[in-house]
């Protein structure tokens, strides 16, 4: 990204309102060492440009001190009971009053002189400007500034499965210094209180469209000496992928329940020839493992489209536009006539079942050949019922409330 070089003017608030363009929010918890530094330094980048601003620090519950040493600077101070990353975050945000706002961590690692870059992309009209700290974005990352997994696997990998999940355009989902506008940010709703904060701003920001402009810069080693960083690297490496699949119910459930189906499916077309693959035979077994994998396959299939319809009643996710179209043909009407057409089909093999059972006056059984149509009997029956089941439920998930 380019550098604006030329200098900045003042903001002037419209229709005379003292609201400043831009509050500096930074969430503390027990920054003693470093805190003074960043908000010099952000003091110092806000005065030589001319930027009206403020600076809110978002106290988790420090027993530091962090709290007078702010005050003493003259920055505004936010206690936060919750705890939590995105608790204080959330709390700081609120209580800004710039009309743009920018975050970033408290322990000295980002430069709080680039401040006037991130703001000159807000000014162009991007609604999120994402700070870039890996090499694959132009970022730069000084040595012992991070851990070697969170470098070269962590932060990778989960950024590659934001840009192929949900199409986000940035480099480092991971990187905590970013500028937004507070209306855009409204209207995410987030709901993270933890580390999860982050990602979930930039996961809804991609999938709702909103322009968003990604700045190289430098990350410096942690200035904290009298406690080591807040981040757990497995504990919030999973919380990071549990994110990702609950954001993401094509991943979670759709996918893993086609793969069960055309798994059934393939059971099946060898379980009714009774195939043989060499010395193997496909039979009745095999019958009975596929019709599992149907079941499971199409019961996470409808808790796709129920996560689906949820989501986006919620917020949580845009509207899509093929879901709409699939509801157009799909709705609780045809879903309890297709229901109950699989049901009947299943009782009508089963019934099969048990007038072979009286034609040998309920006696024993030729286990192999009943069995074919037991099985497929018990698998259409349940997949009728939960068809059944689910078509309610989804109507239910799709009313809109007032």
């Amino acid at each position: 990204m380019s550098t604006i070089t030329a200098p900045y003017t003042r903001f002037t608030p419209p229709n005379g309102s003292t609201s400043p363009e831009l509050s500096v929010v930074m969430p503390c918890l027990n920054e003693a060492d470093t805190i003074a530094i960043c908000i010099e330094k952000a003091q110092r980048a806000i005065g030589e440009n001319g930027i009206s601003a403020e600076i809110v620090i978002a106290d988790n519950g420090s027993t530091d001190g962090s709290q007078e040493i702010a005050r003493k600077l003259g920055v505004r101070v936010i206690p936060v009971a919750e705890r939590g990353y995105g608790a204080a975050l959330m709390a700081g945000i609120g209580a800004a009053r710039g009309t743009y706002v920018m975050m970033g961590d408290a322990d000295d690692s980002y430069d709080w002189g680039e401040i006037p870059r991130f703001l000159a992309k807000l000014r162009e009209g991007y609604q999120l400007v994402q700070g870039c700290r890996l090499e694959t974005g132009g970022g730069t990352v000084k040595p012992g500034a991070m851990p070697f997994l969170h470098r070269w696997w962590g932060n990778p990998m989960f950024t590659m499965l934001a840009r192929w999940w949900f199409r986000t355009s940035i480099h480092d989902i991971y990187c905590g210094m970013r500028a937004f506008s507070r209306e855009m940010w409204l209207g995410l709703d987030q709901r993270c209180t933890g580390m999860e904060f982050a990602l979930e701003m930039l996961v809804k920001a991609s999938l709702f469209g909103t322009p968003i402009a990604e700045i190289p810069i430098t990350l410096h080693p942690d200035g904290r000496s009298a406690h080591p960083p807040h981040l757990k690297t497995f504990r919030d490496g999973w919380r990071s992928l549990r994110f990702f699949l609950l954001f993401s119910p094509r991943w979670l459930f759709l996918m893993p329940g086609v793969l069960l189906i055309l798994a059934g499916i393939v059971g099946y077309s060898l379980a009714i020839p009774q195939a043989r693959i060499g010395r193997v035979t496909f039979d009745v077994h095999t019958l009975l493992f596929a019709s599992l994998a149907i079941i499971c396959g199409y019961q996470s299939i409808a808790f796709a489209l129920m996560t689906k319809i949820f989501a986006i009643m919620e917020g949580l996710l845009p509207e899509d536009p093929r879901l709409n179209r699939f509801f157009k043909f799909v709705n609780l009407e045809s879903g309890l006539v297709v229901g109950a057409l699989g049901m009947v089909a299943g009782l009508v093999l089963l019934g099969g079942a048990v007038h072979q059972w009286a034609d040998v006056d309920f006696g024993a059984l030729n286990y192999a050949h009943t069995m074919r149509w037991v099985i497929p009997g018990v698998m259409l029956t349940a997949l009728g019922f939960q068809t059944i089941l689910s078509s309610f439920f989804g109507s239910l998930l799709g009313m809109r409330r007032r």
